[in-house]
């Protein structure tokens, strides 16, 4: 195990400044490393660590997580208003839609197995979008309209629309009845997620006040590790009701967070957010390097031009989701486009979700598969180089 960690945080972290010198994301150089090293190609790396390879992910999006609640401000959120919630879930419903409508065209699968494909394709990737989203907040650029603020929150909550409606749809496609109040866990697993969230926050900023009433310092490196145990904590319930009722961990992490910050002091809450800024350094290179890792790159061979073409229709459905949560704002057109931009990266959900059909034996799991693997290979790439290099002209106020 301790090779295999050798090889992801030193090998990822050597391609990752590789990349970064050429002018490429680092990701790139980091997603790139997994797959070499995975089971797939060279297997490089221990079983043990594969076996708690999505544990680990889950960790390190959790540290950026919290880093997000830390950064961001409650009031921009509130200006935002009503595209923050839209982006949460109308350009997964088109670029489904995109996939019901054409999958079956171009890839011989029938209207259920479109829609579990279309399911396990639409979701951002909130380990793309997250970080590049914080970056651009504590730099201030597109902050004074909400841009990054409206982006990170809705793709915090893209996911479990997304995983719910996956859910629903593979139920379908084995032959088995859905409910209509199934589709009640997407708004139940939003509002407990943050209710608990901001509950917990509370405590923990209780915590920090009465120690330093009674004289108790409690160092900015220990309110890391208690935020870090209690975001580890919220992740565990989840888990625990999860058979009764949904709750989005995640999304509690996030609120959270957001608590601490508005209640704690604002040098210290900025300390914070500086001490899992550096955690992140190494989760990071964990989080993207185990995601190429879990990346079968075998099934690009079998996916073939077709499956190309499906990911580009789909994602001009996803475009003109993104322009239609954009209608009614102040936005310009090129802070429109850089939305558009931000929400094309797909790499952790899909990672995670995409050999599920296949495990679950479904005719369409191999090619759900296969389209899965793709879209990671060609929207991470895009989306990080796409916000990277076009931030500064699109909101950042450059001619």
């Amino acid at each position: 195990m301790l090779l295999s960690l050798a090889i992801i945080f030193l090998v990822g972290l050597s391609a990752a400044a590789v990349f970064e010198k050429i002018g490429l994301p680092r990701i790139i150089g980091m997603l790139g490393v997994g797959i070499a090293v995975s089971p797939y190609v060279l297997d490089l790396l221990d079983p043990s660590v594969l076996g708690i390879s999505s544990e680990l992910r889950q960790i390190a999006l959790i540290i950026i997580l919290v880093k997000a609640g830390l950064s961001l401000n409650l009031s921009d959120l509130k200006k935002v208003g009503r595209p923050a919630v839209m982006m949460s879930f109308v350009p997964a419903c088109c670029e489904i839609v995109g996939y019901v409508l054409f999958a079956p065209l171009l890839l011989g699968v029938n209207h259920i197995e479109a829609a579990v494909m279309g399911a396990v394709l639409s979701a951002v990737s909130p380990a793309v979008v997250v970080p590049r989203m914080v970056k651009l907040i504590e730099d201030k650029v597109g902050t004074d309209k909400g841009i990054p603020q409206m982006i990170l929150a809705g793709a915090s909550c893209d996911d479990i629309f997304v995983i719910v409606l996956f859910s629903t749809f593979v139920t379908m496609a084995q032959g088995g009845s859905v409910k209509a109040t199934d589709f009640l866990n997407i708004p139940t697993s939003i509002v407990l997620g943050v209710l608990l969230g901001a509950s917990v926050g509370l405590a923990v900023f209780f915590l920090f006040e009465k120690a330093y009433q009674y004289n108790y310092k409690i160092r900015n490196s220990t309110k890391v590790i208690i935020l870090l145990g209690t975001s580890f904590l919220l992740m565990g319930i989840e888990t625990l009701v999860k058979p009764y009722v949904a709750m989005s961990g995640l999304l509690a992490v996030v609120a959270m967070a957001c608590i601490v910050k508005m209640k704690a002091d604002k040098c210290v809450s900025a300390q914070m957010s500086k001490k899992f800024g550096k955690l992140w350094i190494g989760a990071e290179v964990m989080l993207f390097v185990l995601v190429g890792a879990a990346v079968d790159i075998r099934y690009t061979l079998t996916a073939g031009g077709m499956a190309v073409l499906m990911i580009f229709i789909a994602l001009a459905f996803r475009t003109v989701g993104v322009c239609l949560c954009m209608l009614g704002t102040e936005l310009t057109t090129k802070e429109r486009l850089f939305c558009v931009i931000a929400y094309l990266p797909k790499a952790t959900v899909q990672a995670a979700i995409g050999s599920v059909p296949l495990s679950l034996g479904l005719p369409c799991g191999k090619i759900i598969l296969s389209v899965a693997v793709l879209a990671i290979l060609i929207t991470a790439p895009l989306g990080a180089i796409g916000i990277d290099r076009t931030h500064k002209k699109l909101i950042g106020g450059e001619n």
